[in-house]
């Protein structure tokens, strides 16, 4: 790959601050230790974080690779770390779960209280028929039965299948026919931007198409909305709770007992249930949660707005900050219900310590101004974290000025739902930070970028992101696909992981994520990265938000075009577009000018905030654009299209 046109200003870093590193969770002896025995490092973890019901007696067997075992010959029972353990200890009465439902409603869960409901709810699913091995397909919100429900999966052994709200019923079959689920659970309804929602209609469908493997369905009254009922399929959710014993005996398992399937969308082809086993992925959730967020379960007050529908709902909702014993909130409804101050309220509220969003969040906060988390005291926070995608600088910055005031550390983490943790961040207290960095390696993580033959790059040459050596909470294959998963991760480099990311060194090692290989975009032979395009884009004064696809051009092989979102108080002039090309033009070099740039009122998103680049990527390209089902406003798209062929003439 050729080097990398990038920006000439330097990365500003921050060091850190003496106080906060005095009392930081972790220290640079981690990193040392890491390095010096990598898997003696691990297995450290692995009983300083999880209490085994049987100790493991080998770390790792890679000699299936690329199939994993970690931690051998150990049992546990993820539900029991995660809950009944911090009951024993003494800890029963601490808040586990602080629940803010969008229209107000609260409720506050100990752990007491968590265990007994997590057990109730094993025993439900376990008279439904759901034993160890068995899948299960859960469709909600975010409420307290969603954590309840994959906790008393989690106890019997049975994988669950979290399948975001936000999808079709169509989607939904899709999961449900591949994991063959035994039992759905999902709800009447919930509530989006202050109206009330359905959840169960999309269930019905799904099985409607056919599912025979699935026997019940449980379903959780959340809003009290009207829905059909299957005679001896559904049941209700507290109907069967308060029907069951509230003392189950949890069974210890295998390291390798499957704990979840987690689809992923390909660009083609059917959906990839990635999976993920117990004791290898608890460590791991664990220890990343401990060290990369400086928590203490006495101490802190910890918010992950992510869904639990995304990996990042699972590990740093559920797994990772239940298996530390923390307090954390837990949130339904969006950032603008009733205003575009409702975060930061709960941030004030609740005395939220800890908070983990992703850089879209962030920009469309900016993009909404600071009026709003000016009106809350937001003193509370000591540890910012960013996940989803790369955080441009300006969008760090702001995260940090406005919402840390200016001294709490930001955690710019990458990971994928297939590495079921974090792996790449720096570490609060120990790490220099630089804005847009995801910085380094986490210690007992070994990554490196590599070019197109697999040979490591030089510092700021362009390159793709490869994981050298096994690490914990790696999927362990594709759900009922053993060669799709050595095919699609392992046989591009091989005996090394490919992420399907491109990323680069600087001049200090430190790692930067250009986004997936596919959006790194190749203009007449110089390899340009959609993310560096749109940070300069959004370093403009005018533009709070950019999307930035690649498009097929006759005469340089792919073309950059933009879709920019002003700040508001900004139109659209008539040098709007010429002058937000120069700036490209100034910030990374003339040859990543976008060829257009379309002035949008908003971008095509998910519910979770992901912007559907690909959809963008079909209005370049002058195609109809593909399935607009998960989009939190599918008219988003019709307006853009319109646009674009406005602007071409077409």
């Amino acid at each position: 790959m050729t080097t990398q046109e990038s920006s000439s200003e330097t990365p500003v870093t921050v060091a850190p601050d003496p106080a906060f590193a005095a009392q930081a969770v972790a220290g640079p002896d981690l990193y040392e230790r890491a390095a010096a025995d990598r898997l003696g490092f691990w297995a450290e973890q692995a009983r300083e974080h999880v209490t085994w019901a049987k100790d493991f007696e080998e770390v790792l067997d890679w000699s299936g690779a690329p199939f994993a075992k970690w931690f051998v010959g150990g049992e546990l029972n993820v539900a029991v770390n995660c809950v009944d353990r911090h009951v024993e200890a003494g800890h029963g009465e601490r808040v586990a779960l602080h629940f803010e439902g969008e229209p107000g409603d609260t409720a506050t869960v100990t752990y007491a209280q968590l265990h007994e409901q997590v057990q109730r709810a094993a025993n439900a699913l376990a008279a439904l028929g759901v034993g160890a091995g068995d899948r299960v397909a859960v469709y909600l919100p975010m409420l307290v039965e969603s954590v309840v429900a994959m906790l008393a999966c989690a106890r019997l052994g049975a994988a669950h299948s979290v399948v975001f709200g936000g999808f079709s019923a169509d989607a939904l079959h899709s999961r449900i026919v591949d994991a063959e689920a035994k039992v759905v659970i999902t709800c009447d309804g919930s509530y989006r931007r202050g109206k009330p929602t359905t959840l169960k209609p999309a269930v019905d469908a799904a099985l409607a198409k056919g599912a025979p493997s699935v026997t019940n369905v449980l379903v959780v009254r959340r809003n009290g909305e009207a829905v059909d009922w299957t005679e001896g399929r559904d049941v209700w959710w507290h109907e069967a709770l308060e029907a069951a014993s509230p003392v189950h005996e949890a069974q210890a398992f295998d390291a390798e007992q499957p704990l979840f399937i987690l689809y992923t969308s390909g660009t083609t082809g059917k959906p990839k249930g990635i999976l993920h086993t117990s004791g290898g992925y608890l460590v791991q959730t664990a220890y990343t949660t401990r060290n990369v967020f400086d928590v203490r379960p006495e101490r802190d007050v910890y918010w992950c707005t992510a869904d639990v529908g995304w990996v990042t709902g699972h590990s740093y909702v559920v797994y990772g900050p239940l298996a530390n014993g923390l307090t954390q909130v837990v949130y339904e409804g969006t950032p603008d219900t009733p205003d575009k101050d409702r975060w930061w309220s709960l941030v004030e509220k609740y005395g939220v310590t800890v908070l983990y969003t992703a850089p879209t969040a962030i920009r469309t906060c900016m993009k909404w101004g600071e009026e709003f988390p000016a009106r809350h005291d937001l003193s509370s926070l000591r540890v910012l974290g960013s996940v989803g995608e790369n955080i441009n600088p300006e969008a760090w910055n702001w995260y940090r000025r406005v919402i840390g005031a200016g001294r709490t550390p930001i955690v710019d983490t990458w990971w994928q739902t297939e590495t079921g943790a974090q792996m790449i961040a720096p570490l609060p207290g120990v790490t220099a930070l630089k804005a847009g960095s995801a910085q380094v390696p986490l210690p007992g993580i070994a990554a490196e970028v590599v070019d197109d033959a697999g040979e490591p790059l030089g510092h700021g040459q362009a390159g793709y992101l490869v994981l050298t050596e096994p690490w914990p909470a790696m999927l362990r294959g594709i759900w009922g696909d053993e060669q799709r998963f050595k095919d699609t991760y392992w046989a591009r480099f091989p005996g090394r992981y490919f992420a399907g990311d491109g990323a680069k060194r600087d001049e200090d090692g430190d790692i930067w994520l250009l986004g997936r290989v596919d959006d790194v975009m190749n203009v007449s032979g110089h390899r340009l990265s959609t993310a560096e395009i749109e940070s300069a884009l959004v370093s403009h004064p005018d533009v709070a938000e950019a999307a930035v696809v690649g498009a097929t051009d006759e005469t340089t092989g792919q073309a950059v075009v933009a879709f920019v979102i002003l700040r508001g108080g900004h139109e659209q002039g008539p040098d709007t577009v010429a002058q937000l090309r120069d700036h490209v033009g100034k910030e990374i070099g003339p040859i990543a000018k976008p060829r257009s740039i379309m002035v949008v009122a908003e971008l095509p998103k998910t519910r979770s905030g992901k912007i559907m680049r690909r959809l963008l990527r079909d209005v370049a390209e002058h195609r109809p654009t593909g399935d607009v089902t998960t989009l939190t406003d599918s008219t988003v798209m019709d307006a853009i299209t319109q646009g674009m062929s406005a602007t071409s003439g077409d």
